[in-house]
This record gives structure tokens, C-alpha cells and sequence, in this order.
């Protein structure tokens, strides 16, 4: 039986092995995913989970519960050595071992891109997992619980300011929702104004959200501008020590939460722990039919997709020739992939990922959204039942869909949830606090020891 080896069970493998599973025969081949989190992230939600939008947990697929037939180990990837055709698995709290496979598909994601700025790598995070954004929910909620007992000055201060480095996508609707989330709190207490807290976003380039026309992304500056959120463009982030970020225009801003969101790039995995060809930028080097490819022409039984593999884009709309890393790209592609591994099996012929952006969405806040496709481009209302509306559809399984739906539906109703667990990280502490411990032995007097000794 053929052993297919799927390594990374984030959109593009998660969406690989379900599509195998629906077009492999029975016996067919054995397939085996192998992913360091039990379930896959839709990352289009990590905004509204940092708002309080949508529940943590609906925002994740668990592997087990929707691959039945697949082998499912969650472990990392320690290297991988397709020559021999073998890779070797890192559990947890085991020992490596060595699994070998007939084909490999490498799945492996993408990771947050950053730079060697003072600071950032120590007191910044990123927006690439569901632990992220929950961190950012919570820390925000108990800032405004600890300020709002303080009297003005420049711990307080520091406590509302929050900062956003990056002015893509993703740093924009994680920006827009963080602002809406403080815009609901302060009702919740009377002791903050509206003034009090500062929200500011760095971006180096001279304009936000380079998918979406320049129009509509100084439409949605204007937006955050009237919600309180300010946008420094042309602006780098020089230092982040201590958590006071430094700018390159002169700007300090201390705070307690900043997001990183400026790039991301090809899980580290595919370039020095793999033999598989990677280009300049470390992504996998792959064929439009998704199979990889070296100098001396296709590597053999070896297929890549999603951010980690440099696909080349057919349609003439990507970056530089080659697709832009996105889900809307990376659950595509896992389809193509899926039924071209098939074909490839059967004798027949693989196709090639050809697909034509038909637009883009963003969703910056309760009620206010933006879209894009082609010329036309809209923000509002209407921008914003689009975003969810798609992103609703395209999280997979219909299990996930329902509970997406439903926190929408409560949450239009009763409002977000503002309860922070962030005490979840030190789970012992109010156990230990209280438990009874054996009393220490009670030593013998003085006296009494002397005699003993006599």
C-alpha cells in the first residue's frame, strides 16, 4: 500500500488529507499527517478572536474529529530526508523516531517574518495562532480591569496604549478589531473615557492594505481615525526594550500588547531540515501542478502547497509570478493537489493551479468592513456582512460553520463576552494557595538533644 506522508495540518494539509480521504479507494494508500497542534487554525478569525467576536475554540478544526482515515501524529518534524525517503518525528515527550513514506506532501505553513529590532522578539507577538489571539483578548480585558482602579498618570497610560506593527491585511483587521473591542469595554467602566485609550499602527510603506485600491484604504484610515485609532505610514518601529515602542519619526509609545503582523515567510522546516529544493525566500519550489521541482527537473513522489510553497500563479494577478500566501490560495490548491496526487497514482495525467482572485474582503470591526474586486471597491456596512458571509462559508466542516453562526447570532443578541481566563496560564496557583501541607517535624529542644547525645 502507497504511504503518503502529509507534513502540516494547517489549511493546505488538513484540506489535502479530507480530499483524499473522499477520492482514495479503500487500500488504496495509507495516509499520515503530521502536525505539531492536534487541529488546524482558520487564521481569517484570529481578528475576531482577539475582539471577543467568536469563541477560541470555533475557530479551530481538531484533526481527529474530521479525519477518520487518516493517521494522525502529533508531533513536529524534526527533518526531513526525501533521498532516503524517510522523515524524522520529534513527540513531545518522546524520543525521535524515523518514519519512512512513498510520498511526501509539504504542507508546512508559514510563520511570523520579523527583524532583528531591539525588543520585539521579547515583548511583541504574533497573530499566526488561535493561543495569540487569545492572549491579545485577554490582556486587553485585564488591562482595563487594572486601569480602570487607577488615577490617571503614566501606568495607566501604558496599560490602554496598544500598538500594531504592520499595515497589511491582517494588521489592519486585527488593529480595526482590537479598536472595537476597547470601544465596547468602555462602557463596562465608567472610570475610562474614550480619550484614555491610545491605539497606534506602524506601517514602513506609505499605504495600508496594498490588495485593496488606494481609495478604499484611505476610506478605512479615515474610519479608524474617527474611532480613535491612528495610522503612522512611512513609519518603522526602531526599538520595542521594555515594551516602549520607539519609531522612526521620534515617537515613543510604552505599552504592554504589540502585535507583530509586518510579513510573514516559509516555516523554517523546508529550508535547512529538508532536501527538498527551496527558493531564495525558503519556499518550496514547486511546478503549477503542484509537484515539486528542482534544477534537474521534477523531484519524484514530493508535492507542496499553501505559504510554504512558491506556486506559481497562472492567472497573472500574484506577486513576482508566483501566488500570494492566503487561505483563499491555500485551500485551492490542497484540492488540486489532492486530485493530481490521485491521478498521478492512477496512471494519469496531473492539471494545473490556475485560479483568478475574485476579490478580497477584510472585516475592521463590528459593523464596518471593506472589499475590493478588480476596480470596484467598497467600505461599510454591507463590506462587513460580505466578510463574514464568506469567511462563514469557507472555515471547513459544517460543525465549524454552525458554532461561527451561532456566536454571531448570540453575540447580536447579548453582546460580546468580556471575561478574561487568563489565569488558565497559572492553573495551580489558587489550589496551591490554599491546599494544607504537612506540617514540618517538629524539632527536639535543645536540652533534650544534649542528654539524648550523653
Amino acid at each position: 500500500m502507497t504511504k503518503i506522508l502529509i507534513i502540516g495540518g494547517g489549511y493546505a494539509g488538513f484540506t489535502t488529507a479530507r480530499q483524499l480521504e473522499k477520492k482514495l479507494n479503500p487500500g488504496e494508500a495509507q495516509v499520515t499527517l503530521v502536525d505539531p497542534l492536534p487541529y488546524m487554525t482558520y487564521q481569517p478569525f484570529l481578528p475576531e478572536v482577539a475582539s471577543g467576536s467568536i469563541e477560541p475554540r470555533h475557530a479551530v478544526v481538531s484533526h481527529r474529529r474530521h479525519l477518520k482515515r487518516t493517521r494522525v501524529i502529533t508531533a513536529e518534524v524534526a527533518k526531513l530526508d526525501h533521498a532516503s525517503k524517510t522523515a524524522t518525528i520529534k513527540p513531545a515527550d518522546e524520543d525521535e523516531y524515523t518514519l519512512g513514506y512513498d510520498i511526501v506532501v509539504m504542507t508546512a505553513g508559514a510563520v511570523s517574518r520579523t527583524f532583528p529590532i531591539p525588543g520585539i522578539a521579547d515583548n511583541a507577538v504574533g497573530l499566526k495562532q488561535i493561543e495569540e489571539a487569545v492572549w491579545v483578548r485577554d490582556t486587553m480585558i485585564d488591562n482595563f480591569n487594572r486601569a480602570s482602579t487607577m488615577a490617571p498618570g503614566p501606568e495607566r497610560s501604558r496599560l490602554l496604549t496598544f500598538v500594531v506593527v504592520g499595515g497589511g491585511f491582517a494588521g489592519i483587521e486585527a488593529f480595526a478589531e482590537m479598536r472595537s473591542l476597547a470601544t465596547a469595554l468602555l462602557a463596562d467602566y465608567p472610570s475610562l473615557q474614550f480619550d484614555d485609550v491610545q491605539f497606534h499602527l506602524i506601517e514602513a510603506a506609505g499605504r495600508i492594505m496594498p490588495e485593496v485600491s488606494e481609495e478604499t484604504a484611505l476610506s478605512v484610515i479615515k474610519n479608524l481615525a474617527e474611532r480613535g485609532a491612528t495610522v503612522h505610514l512611512n513609519t518603522q518601529c526602531t526599538s520595542a526594550v521594555d515594551g516602549v515602542v520607539e519609531t522612526s519619526n521620534g515617537d515613543k509609545f510604552p505599552t504592554d500588547v504589540i502585535v507583530w503582523t509586518a510579513g510573514q515567510m516559509a516555516n523554517p522546516l523546508a529550508q535547512g531540515f529538508t532536501d527538498l529544493p527551496v527558493n531564495q525566500r525558503g519556499n518550496v519550489r514547486v511546478r503549477a501542478d503542484l509537484r515539486v521541482e528542482g534544477d534537474e527537473g521534477i523531484v519524484q513522489d514530493a508535492w507542496a502547497a499553501g505559504d510554504v510553497a512558491a506556486v506559481p500563479d497562472l492567472s497573472g494577478g500574484g506577486v513576482a509570478g508566483y501566488c500570494v500566501p492566503n487561505a483563499q490560495h491555500a485551500v485551492r490548491q490542497a484540492k488540486v493537489l489532492a486530485n493530481n496526487l490521485v491521478a498521478t497514482l492512477r496512471g494519469d495525467a496531473p492539471t494545473d493551479y490556475y485560479h483568478e482572485n475574485m476579490g478580497a474582503v477584510a472585516g475592521l470591526g463590528l459593523g464596518f468592513g471593506a472589499f475590493q474586486s478588480g476596480k470596484r471597491g467598497m467600505t461599510g456596512f454591507i463590506a462587513w456582512l460580505m466578510h463574514r458571509g464568506y469567511h462563514g462559508m469557507a472555515i471547513p466542516t459544517y460543525e465549524r460553520k454552525a458554532r461561527v453562526f451561532s456566536n454571531w447570532c448570540s453575540q447580536t443578541v447579548w453582546g460580546r463576552d468580556f471575561v478574561s481566563l487568563s489565569k488558565v496560564r497559572d492553573p495551580k496557583h489558587f489550589f496551591e494557595r490554599f491546599a494544607a501541607r504537612p506540617k514540618p517535624a517538629a524539632k527536639k529542644p535543645a536540652a533534650a538533644a544534649k542528654k539524648s547525645d550523653s
